[in-house]
């Protein structure tokens, strides 16, 4: 019995680990979720001051004595805050944190998810034109894990049903997933 209980107490705080976003609670609740980035890249002046959550890959990570200013260009969001398709992009923006962040680690490629304050526009040059990137401030800053593939297909496939035949007994259920 004392086993039993220590096992689901043990199942429910890893259930309730597996649930949690990668911005706190406490910001996603002030995050305003009308602003599309959109909308915030057309006119950001006109959100200044108001707590947004957006996501995207690093382009760029500069250290300055302030802090750290992270150029980022969006994409969009999956159910966690996790940016997803990273091949769609409605544009760029730059990211201001208070504190140091390695270049090393903050680098090219990888997925941030950030809630912070819009603090306006910064026109910087992007290759051989003038760019106005919305300027954020970052409340709270999550760098995502790089996923790493898989080393092979953890399913083994054979060809015709493998050794049990042509089909193999289970033929009529079985049959759309051989071919894959």
């Amino acid at each position: 019995m004392r086993k039993r209980i220590i096992w689901i107490i043990a199942l429910a705080g890893t259930l309730a680990s597996g649930c949690t976003s990668a911005i706190s609670d406490a910001v996603l609740q002030k995050v305003n979720p009308h602003i599309t980035f959109e909308a915030l890249k057309e006119e950001p002046r006109s959100y200044r001051g108001e707590l947004v959550l957006l996501a995207g890959v690093i382009v760029n990570t500069t250290v300055t004595p302030a802090g750290a200013v992270l150029e980022v260009y969006q994409t969009e969001m999956d159910w966690e805050h996790r940016p997803e398709n990273p091949d769609l992009s409605e544009g760029r923006f730059l990211v201001q944190h208070k504190g140091f962040l390695d270049p090393e680690i903050y680098s090219q490629g990888r997925k941030v998810t950030v809630a912070g304050k819009v603090l306006g526009k910064r026109v910087m040059k992007l290759g051989e034109m003038e760019y106005a990137y919305p300027l954020i401030e970052a409340e709270e800053l999550h760098l995502w894990k790089k996923r790493e593939p898989l080393p092979g297909d953890p399913y083994p496939w054979y060809p015709m049903g493998g050794p049990w035949g042509v089909w193999g007994p289970w033929y009529p259920w079985y049959y759309p997933y051989g071919y894959y």
